[in-house]
């Protein structure tokens, strides 16, 4: 079984995704940390993110980068939405996410084009999304949380700029895939957002029995 989460920053795709692999008893890949760790390498290379020459030498990274708590900052996120506008970095990475999909009894995958281009052929899609004022509020209390003195202006403005650069890619832009679930979490908790999730997926299986 494939489950497909895609979704903009901040959406909650990513707990999300891992709620419905410990339920369904699957393996997890978030795919945003593939291009975080692109965008981190490229970084560490002293490169330019908007070079695509830049980025796709920094897709040759090393796996242990995967594990950097370096990755989860807010600055490489930036990194991340940079180096994906590339069609040579998101082609460097394609067969890295099919591989993953594709494997012996399935598995999540999130990010913004697993139900469009990664695995097409999912058994349940689901599209997790919010308004940009609510994902730029929990993004800030987040960070805040973690100690990170920023304003909620400049957070609601990066949002905006990453679904900017998302959406208008010209290689495999965010977008709902025809058959996703479309799960607007602004007013619903995590709770709900999940028993949601969990009754499509099951329906989506009984439809393909």
């Amino acid at each position: 079984m494939i489950i497909a989460i895609d979704g903009p920053t901040a959406s909650g795709k990513g707990t999300l995704a891992r709620q419905l692999a410990d339920h369904f008893g699957l393996p997890v890949l978030d795919t945003g940390l593939l291009y975080r760790a692109v965008g981190y390498q490229t970084q560490l290379n002293h490169g330019d993110p908007d070079r695509a020459a830049d980025a796709v030498a920094a897709c040759d990274f090393p796996d242990s980068l995967l594990d950097d708590p370096a990755l989860r900052y807010e600055s490489t996120g930036g990194l991340a939405s940079r180096v994906s506008v590339h069609p040579a970095v998101r082609a460097a990475l394609f067969q890295r996410q099919v591989d993953f999909a594709n494997q012996p009894g399935g598995a999540v995958l999130d990010g913004r084009d697993i139900g469009t281009v990664i695995a097409p052929h999912a058994d349940a899609k689901i599209f997790v999304t919010a308004t940009p004022e609510e994902r730029a509020r929990r993004r800030h209390a987040e960070m805040r949380g973690r100690g990170i003195d920023v304003t909620y202006d400049a957070v609601l403005a990066d949002i905006h700029a990453r679904d900017a650069r998302d959406t208008a890619r010209a290689d495999a832009p965010l977008r709902r895939a025809a058959d996703a679930m479309l799960l607007d979490n602004t007013n619903i908790d995590r709770e709900a957002a999940l028993a949601a999730a969990i009754a499509f997926v099951e329906r989506r299986l009984r439809e393909r029995r």
